[in-house]
């Protein structure tokens, strides 16, 4: 109850200061390409249960939306203003709505596709007792380095570990992150079994 009512402040927060920039970027991706300026997409919230992800669109309005993560700047179906946003995790920004409405946590583990979800055995599903965040552990401490499985393992250590202190710490690591380089931001490989399903 703490870690949400702290959520829903420092969400407020964040969107009184980020609220005009926002709008303004929602306005150079329609200027930038056609389509919508947000992209929506299903994924597995707290206790499994489905929601829809909301993301500034970083792609082509006809490219698949399942298909494979971008490997680097170079991706032909990258905006111009998409390649700009991801590197800095911009597109990310319209989950702070996602986290007002209580479906996503501004620090957990990532949200996965469904189908990601349904295959994983008990102990993985334990990744799902907390509300899937904006930015989380695995993310600060590895990311498109990480192989699927290995940002599992470090979910799982946050889901076990999770208090006040540890968030702040997620929370600095991931300011830092933003102001780094695109190395951190493009996949390098992603599953031991070499399975492509997404971020």
């Amino acid at each position: 109850m703490i870690k949400r009512l702290l959520d829903i402040i420092a969400t407020l927060f964040a969107l009184a200061i980020l609220g005009v920039p926002m709008l303004l970027i929602a306005l150079a991706i329609r200027l930038g390409s056609p389509g919508p300026a947000l992209f929506r997409q299903q994924r597995a919230g707290w206790r499994g249960k489905p929601f829809t992800m909301l993301k500034f669109r970083t792609m082509r309005a006809d490219v698949d939306p399942y298909g494979r993560s971008p490997r680097g700047p170079e991706d032909p179906r990258l905006t111009r203003l998409g390649r700009f946003l991801r590197e800095r995790s911009l597109d990310e920004l319209p989950q702070l709505l996602n986290v007002l409405a209580g479906q996503m946590s501004l620090v957990g583990p990532r949200p996965l596709y469904l189908r990601q979800a349904e295959r994983w055995d008990q102990r993985q599903r334990r990744r799902l007792e907390v509300r899937p965040g904006m930015t989380g552990y695995a993310q600060v401490f590895g990311r498109a380095s990480l192989t699927h499985e290995e940002k599992i393992e470090l979910d799982l250590y946050y889901v076990d570990n999770r208090s006040f202190a540890l968030d702040l710490r997620i929370m600095l690591r991931t300011i830092t992150s933003m102001l780094s380089g695109r190395e951190r931001t493009y996949e390098r490989r992603y599953s031991r079994d070499k399975e492509r399903e997404g971020d």
